[in-house]
């Protein structure tokens, strides 16, 4: 069974930086693509920085040279690294993952940066 558990949301402002993680159990990193996507009321989720098994990243032009994305093995974990926040950054963010061709989504965490 794959469950994602996503921590590190918060308060911060602008400017500041905070680390989303997203704990994976049920999937190897090594095999299985991860993604971070984000939310705001009204709107569709949209990618925001992906990791494929060979560790090609991927991100957003919003978020790019911003954020970084990477992987621990040793708690096979997904890591957002986010800096230079902008008020426009202020989402939930969910972490996301494919497996057998099924999608799976964390619970998500709520990100909010004051201007």
């Amino acid at each position: 069974q794959v469950q994602l558990v996503e921590s590190g949301g918060g308060l911060v402002q602008a400017g500041g930086s905070l680390r989303l993680s997203c704990a994976a159990s049920g999937i190897t990193l090594r095999v299985h693509p991860m993604s971070w996507y984000r939310q705001t009321p009204g709107n569709q989720r949209e990618l925001v920085a992906s990791v494929g098994p060979d560790g090609t990243t991927n991100f957003a032009d919003s978020v790019q040279g911003r954020f970084t994305i990477s992987r621990d093995w040793r708690t096979n974990s997904v890591r957002l690294q986010m800096n230079s926040l902008k008020s426009e950054d202020t989402a939930v963010y969910y972490c996301h993952t494919i497996r057998q061709g099924r999608d799976y989504w964390g619970q998500g965490t709520r990100v909010t940066v004051s201007s």
